[in-house]
């Protein structure tokens, strides 16, 4: 089976795929100011996660072109959309688009990704529950959203990374993928962003300004019993992390 991308030449060389509250909107304002990268006119795209372009066989790619306009010096072209690690079809349908796409994912604890998506629910009006009611309620949540994902209650599921990047890693080998630590990011944000460019393949910028997105003030601070209650659920999932990618993530479980 032939695939759409060597019948048309793809655009877009390069994705931010996830995780979502994981300081992709950092990455994406700090590759806006590279003279090499074209990023697309607006973060979030939602291309590769939107079920209805993909009905049919041939999914309106000109559409998604639309969105990136690249100068003449601006030979690496991306765009960030966190949710595309988390749905299940989007890696077949970005392998099928450009299977030599580069893709660039952030993980974070996933106790605290997951009370940061909570507040940010609550914050646009769309989730009036408590944090421990919804996740408690999480599975019934989503179960409404069948057949297709849950994009605002996956509190709980977003976090399961081990799952997707093994989805990702069906489709694209490991020289396709980086895979950066969140913590790794706020201690030491010029060194990730320089194995960024290389990762790229583009020129190391000296000076970026600093990006601070994780200043968001939390109507309450999660309790500790809450915190208990998390860290029995991704216990496992972090450990299997941990040998997945060669880290250590003991501070994840304090």
């Amino acid at each position: 089976m032939l695939c759409l991308s060597q019948i048309s030449k793809p655009m877009v060389n390069f994705l931010i795929a996830g995780a979502q509250k994981s300081a992709t909107t950092a990455i994406d304002s700090c590759l806006r100011l590279h003279p090499e990268i074209c990023m697309a006119d607006r973060k979030e795209v939602h291309f590769f996660d939107d079920d209805e372009r993909f009905a049919s066989s041939n999914p309106d790619y000109s559409y998604y072109h639309a969105h990136f306009k690249p100068g003449s010096t601006q030979t690496k072209v991306g765009e960030s959309t966190p949710i595309y690690m988390f749905w299940h079809d989007a890696p077949r349908r970005i392998w099928t688009y450009n299977p030599n796409i580069k893709i660039i994912i952030i993980l974070r604890n996933p106790i605290d990704r997951a009370y940061s998506h909570w507040n940010m629910q609550q914050s646009r009006g769309r989730e009036t529950r408590s944090f421990r009611d919804a996740i408690n309620g999480e599975e019934v949540s989503c179960r409404a959203s069948l057949p297709c994902q849950s994009r605002d209650f996956s509190y709980l599921a977003r976090g399961y990374y081990s799952e997707q990047i093994r989805r990702l890693r069906m489709y694209f080998p490991a020289s396709q993928l980086m895979v950066i630590k969140f913590d790794d990011w706020l201690s030491s944000e010029r060194s990730c962003l320089k194995s960024v460019y290389s990762f790229l393949g583009i020129t190391p910028l000296d000076s970026v300004p600093s990006y601070d997105t994780f200043s968001a003030n939390y109507s309450q601070g999660m309790t500790l019993l809450d915190r208990r209650f998390l860290t029995s659920c991704y216990e496992f999932e972090i450990r299997q992390l941990e040998r997945m990618l060669d880290w250590k993530c003991e501070d994840w479980l304090a």
